[in-house]
């Protein structure tokens, strides 16, 4: 099926994804009169005097900007706002779909980084939260790190959050079938964008302890010298003691590969040298680094795919909405570490251990009934870490 093309079908036959529905019908002067002038000085009024009332009497307490720049949608790179658009409808409507979270695309025409951050900074008071979606690394961090500090709303970058979060589940069901302690595995991560660097950061906070990350470079250790920025030397410094130098090496006798990378990546040589049962989340869309069959055939475990068409789809849907459901509904000032972690749990702990299998370690990304369950664990993350204010 020529999915590109019914895309193409789709977005022309209804100019866009999604429309603005009004929750209220205006139909006479009475309605005019409550819906608008004079009755809507009254809750005006109420709101000026505590604006922590916009959370119940406006759209606020669930209204999100998908907001881009639109230089990495995809794998296509930096394609532009305009273009970039298509795909943060997309995401609008998953968030309403699964979450029931209003949201709007919010398309920068700008690469400037202090000027993402003024832009969405004296937008706040319009949003419960933020969504950042398809920004380029390593920007994408310092416009995170920096709204993280100066807004009192929640920030999500679904490349970075979504992603670490979806992995984390799987692979966290994945050792359960083989049997292995996350805090005894080896992990080589390939890839360290925006998805690679949380991801890594993230399963060393839920306790990997020995792991490699690559990059195009390479193996990523202290005193590489070239390829690095911050991040990768944040990284170096808590991952690849024996300082490896290339993939290949960094696969010997590897429990678990995850790929944030490109296509091809993987060989027959480097999966065979993995240790026994190994694990590997080959993610790369559309083309991942090495094909499910493949993979089995050369001797692993549990693989999975970011691709709806193979068994143990890792996608950032299974985490997304009910992450961002859950800091909205009980407004909390940031998503942490806590909330990260009992979202994973969550998504993980939706596949009874009974029904775990090498082909079965995530759930289908269409369960609508995921988000909230996820939700509700990450809003008591939120209140037990301290960082909710809700009602």
């Amino acid at each position: 099926m020529d999915y590109y093309q019914k895309g193409i079908e789709l977005v022309k036959k209804n100019r866009g994804k999604f429309e603005v529905v009004s929750k209220v019908t205006v139909k006479d002067l009475e309605d005019l009169s409550v819906a608008y002038t004079p009755g809507v000085a009254g809750p005006t009024l109420k709101v000026k005097e505590n604006p922590q009332l916009a959370y119940s009497y406006t759209i606020k307490g669930s209204f999100v900007p998908v907001v881009t720049d639109g230089s990495a949608v995809l794998g296509l790179g930096n394609i532009g706002p305009e273009a970039a658009m298509v795909v943060m409808e997309g995401k609008a409507i998953l968030l309403k779909a699964f979450a029931e979270i209003d949201a709007i695309p919010l398309c920068l025409g700008t690469l400037d980084v202090d000027e993402i951050v003024r832009t969405i900074k004296i937008l706040e008071p319009t949003f419960g939260g933020i969504f950042l979606e398809d920004i380029s690394a390593p920007r994408c961090f310092e416009v995170e790190e920096r709204l993280r500090q100066e807004l009192s709303i929640p920030v999500f970058h679904d490349d970075q959050h979504g992603t670490a979060i979806a992995t984390a589940a799987a692979l966290w069901n994945a050792l359960k079938v083989v049997k292995k302690s996350i805090n005894e595995i080896r992990v080589v991560i390939n890839g360290a964008g925006a998805s690679g660097y949380e991801t890594a950061r993230l399963l060393m906070t839920m306790g990997v302890r020995y792991m490699v990350v690559c990059d195009t470079s390479g193996a990523i250790y202290l005193g590489r010298p070239g390829g690095m920025n911050k991040y990768k030397r944040r990284l170096a410094q808590a991952t690849n003691p024996w300082k490896i130098k290339t993939l290949e090496e960094a696969m010997v006798g590897a429990d678990v590969f995850i790929g944030l990378s490109g296509p091809g990546v993987l060989n027959e040589k480097m999966v065979r040298s993995m240790s026994k049962d190994p694990i590997i989340f080959a993610m790369s869309n559309p083309i991942p680094e090495i094909f499910p069959d493949e993979a089995k055939e050369y001797g692993a475990k549990v693989v999975g795919t970011g691709r709806s068409d193979f068994k143990n789809q890792v996608n950032n849907l299974l985490a997304f909405p009910g992450v961002m459901r859950g800091a909205l509904d009980v407004r909390a000032k940031t998503i942490n570490d806590e909330m990260k972690i009992a979202a994973a749990k969550a998504i993980a702990g939706y596949v009874r251990d009974s029904e775990l299998d090498p082909d079965h370690v995530t759930p289908c990304a269409l369960e609508k009934e995921l988000a909230f369950v996820v939700a509700r664990a990450v809003a008591k993350a939120a209140r037990d870490s301290g960082v909710a204010r809700a009602i």
